[in-house]
């Protein structure tokens, strides 16, 4: 295990009253800096731009006003990306600030050259700071939290491990402010009945996330192959104990088969612009055969799309099962729906290919 992606939340580094707790923040570096110098590549994805700018706005709690947000973020980036500046430079420690939203995600060319600049940036030595380029994001676009970006951030670098820095211990069988609540040290799998049901509940006044988001985020990163650790970020040295292999936080196993970088860009970084409902013949082609999309499986279109579009691959039940990108637009699969690959050219005028989804592009989920 090299490469190491760690989020830290913002109730960790900032509050609206107090503004960037920089002695925390100092700490986390230096643990940081820590297991560098052992040989470790971390990327560092931060909260706490807004919180940290609530104050100098002279706010109390995150305004839910977009452009009052988008304020807070700007006037709080710079006093955090000056905080780990300083916080690293004491640890002889270069950093660099990378700003993303979701376009840069769903666009497969901005993409690539987002993993190109982190790949270039670790091979200098040079520790990414990356956060939601809040000042310029809206609704449409934003990630949600920073947890679902740092799920992102580890399928796009190829990491060896995700690590959530939480304001508390890891995921507790109930909330943690029962006496009788007991932290939970592992998780083969996450399921919606169980752990998902535990982890219910929303962030605090200064996060957009919680435990919940936490889970989701895990559960996106265990289906790329990496394992994930949630785990205390109050208290310092714990990040060297678990690298040494001690139990600490709440860890959650990897898939045993690892999804490419693209088949994830796919799952986790494009939105679905429709959806098919397919026949229980290609639901069984699709999830145990490994076999394409044809259009004699589609019995039903949903949405408008156009070739190139990711679109979601529905049981007749309305189960997802699937999602890839389309050979065809939706107004085009509505006139081959249920037909042979044979007559596509006869129905259309033209064939782009045999496959409405081939499977490399494609991802069972």
């Amino acid at each position: 295990m090299k490469r190491l992606v760690i989020k830290i939340g913002s109730n960790i580094l900032a509050s609206a009253e107090q503004g960037l707790n920089t002695k925390r923040l100092h700490a986390i570096t230096k643990d940081i800096s820590n297991i560098v110098d052992r040989g470790y590549e971390a990327v560092i994805v931060s909260s706490g731009a807004i919180a940290a700018g609530l104050k100098k706005l002279g706010l109390k709690e995150k305004p839910k006003d977009i452009k009052l947000k988008q304020a807070a973020a700007a006037i709080g980036q710079s006093s955090l990306m000056w905080a780990y500046e300083q916080g690293f430079a004491d640890f002889h420690k270069k950093v660099a600030q990378v700003l993303l939203t979701r376009d840069d995600i769903t666009n497969r060319l901005r993409y690539i050259n987002a993993k190109n600049t982190l790949f270039t940036l670790l091979s200098y030595g040079i520790i990414p700071v990356i956060n939601e380029n809040d000042p310029v994001a809206v609704d449409e676009i934003k990630f949600g939290d920073n947890d679902v970006l740092a799920a992102l951030v580890a399928g796009l670098v190829e990491a060896d491990m995700l690590i959530i820095l939480s304001d508390v211990e890891g995921l507790y069988t109930k909330d943690p402010k029962h006496k009788d609540a007991e932290l939970i040290g592992s998780v083969d799998e996450i399921t919606p009945d169980d752990i998902e049901k535990i982890a219910g509940g929303r962030g605090s006044a200064v996060s957009t996330g919680g435990m919940y988001s936490k889970v989701l985020a895990a559960r996106q990163a265990t289906n790329y192959g990496i394992p994930v650790v949630i785990m205390s970020g109050k208290k310092s040295g714990l990040l060297a104990n678990l690298l040494n292999g001690e139990k600490i936080g709440t860890y959650f196993k990897p898939n045993k088969e690892r999804l490419s970088s693209k088949k994830g860009w796919i799952a986790y970084g494009l939105k679905s612009k429709g959806a098919v409902y397919l026949d229980d013949g290609a639901v069984k082609a699709l999830t145990t055969q490994g076999k394409s999309l044809l259009p004699s499986g589609i019995i039903k279109i949903e949405g408008h799309f156009d070739i190139g579009d990711a679109v979601s691959c529905m049981s007749k039940e309305g189960k997802k099962i699937a999602k890839g990108l389309t050979n065809y637009s939706s107004q085009d699969i509505e006139q081959i729906k249920g037909r042979k690959t044979s007559e596509i050219e006869k129905v259309l005028g033209y064939k782009y290919s045999d496959e409405v989804i081939h499977r490399d592009n494609l991802v069972v989920v």
